[in-house]
């Protein structure tokens, strides 16, 4: 089972979507199975209305270079489409749903949240790793050595790249051991081709004092267990396995 990820953003001509605010822009880059495929979504969109000087700023796209592209309801099975049973990656998600929502229920659609599989906010998880730092796009890049020398300006199919390389980054401990998905033969399979102990690992043996040391201790244990302590049982029982057993009987 493959797992499919979009990394998606999108720039507006405000902050606020509940104000009448409007998406200007939206990108969107696929990840399968924690790899960049190369398909990406990359749309303008006509606002209708003016852009907040603060958002100019931001992403330089005016209304008169926007007056020409498609309005949201044009492409909304589009975006829709692609973003069909995707797990969707965004910073600081809420600003984003919040505009989605807005313009879906302008076309009469469903809320986002109910056209894709689940919705990831890196900006919250960036805020659980790192408490108490910056964790903007820019201070991410910085931190994961992802280049950003390029971003002068925002721009939703340049911030849903470089989000994609950070997030791949910020979670690469999850692919540290590859595992096939699949049944649990392919698992077994790909567990056993890991070599144990590691190449270079050193590994120092107990001396015979520590092992006495070791074997007062675990005595103790079992003194406070009252003879219950499951290592003596294991031990015993291997020692002289159950009759018919073939050296591995049972113990309860």
């Amino acid at each position: 089972m493959s797992l499919r990820q979009i990394v998606l953003d999108t720039e507006t001509t405000g902050l606020s979507a509940e104000d009448g605010h409007r998406i200007v822009e939206i990108g969107c880059i696929e990840i399968v199975n924690r790899r960049l495929t190369g398909r990406s979504l990359h749309l303008y969109l006509n606002p209708e209305r003016d852009i907040d000087a603060g958002a100019l700023a931001v992403h330089g796209l005016t209304r008169e270079r926007l007056q020409s592209e498609p309005r949201f309801g044009d492409v909304a099975d589009r975006i829709l489409g692609f973003l069909e049973d995707a797990e969707v990656l965004i910073h600081n998600a809420p600003f984003d749903v919040g505009f989605l929502d807005a313009e879906l229920a302008r076309v009469e659609r469903p809320r986002f949240r109910s056209c894709v599989a689940g919705i990831v906010d890196t900006l919250a998880m960036a805020r659980e790793l790192h408490p108490g730092r910056r964790n903007s796009l820019d201070a991410l890049c910085e931190r994961y050595a992802v280049s950003n020398a390029h971003r002068k300006l925002h721009g939703a199919l340049l911030d849903a790249e470089l989000l994609a390389d950070v997030y791949l980054a910020m979670t690469r401990g999850q692919d540290s051991l590859e595992i096939a998905i699949g049944d649990g033969r392919d698992a077994s399979a790909a567990l056993s081709a890991v070599q144990w102990p590691p190449a270079g690992l050193r590994i120092v043996p107990a001396g015979a004092d520590e092992l006495a040391e070791h074997a007062a201790t675990l005595a103790a244990i079992a003194r406070e267990a009252k003879g219950g302590a499951l290592w003596i049982r294991i031990e015993a029982q291997a020692a002289c396995p159950a009759p018919g057993a073939g050296g591995e009987g049972e113990f309860v």
